[in-house]
């Protein structure tokens, strides 16, 4: 796994490297702020990113923000504050784990994998999600087009149904496209 790491304590940053380095993952780059960190993100394309808080020119809550606007990947935030509403604008930009300094790699690794497992779930139901209101847009088109067929050839609503699947498979277009078509077209009369 290749990860990012951002922290502006050097000393921090070189353990945080070393730790992630025995875990066998790939630091693919180090930023001192979190301007450096979008940058490297961007050019460096990790799978995971360990981001401080508190960083100059940008902290890593707005850094993390920027990363997932380009790309979603688990972060995981590292802070000397154990604040309530740092952890909650953590959250909010999209964050999946929350380590308090001084952490230990004991601590480091299993928040690493929980955020990754996390952000899979979150992946997922993503995917499904857009899976299902592509499905729902598909069958909203189709009545449209079955109510349409319905009133204009006087047909029953099997019928409909049947002439939309009929002109699906002679068309080889899937029945959504074709009831697009029957939509654009007898609506426009």
């Amino acid at each position: 796994m290749r990860v990012l790491v951002a922290e502006d304590e050097t000393i921090i940053r070189l353990d945080l490297v070393e730790m992630l380095a025995r875990a066998g993952l790939d630091v693919v780059g180090e930023a001192r702020d979190g301007i450096e960190a979008v940058e490297l993100a961007r050019t460096h394309e990790p799978d995971l990113a360990v981001l401080d808080v508190k960083m100059p020119r940008l902290d890593g809550i707005e850094a993390a923000r920027r990363i997932l606007d380009e790309r979603p990947i688990p972060i995981v935030m590292l802070t000397a504050y154990g604040q309530d509403e740092l952890v909650g604008r953590a959250v909010e930009a999209g964050v999946f784990g929350y380590l308090v300094k001084p952490f230990r790699e004991v601590d480091l690794l299993p928040a690493i994998q929980a955020a990754r497992a996390r952000h899979e779930e979150l992946a997922a139901l993503r995917e499904q999600v857009d899976s299902l209101a592509e499905a729902l847009a598909a069958r909203k088109s189709i009545e449209r087009a079955k109510g349409l067929l319905m009133e204009r050839e006087g047909l029953s609503e099997q019928e409909a149904f049947a002439r939309l699947r009929k002109a699906s498979q002679v068309s080889g277009r899937p029945l959504r496209v074709v009831a697009d078509a029957v939509v654009a077209t007898l609506a426009a009369e």
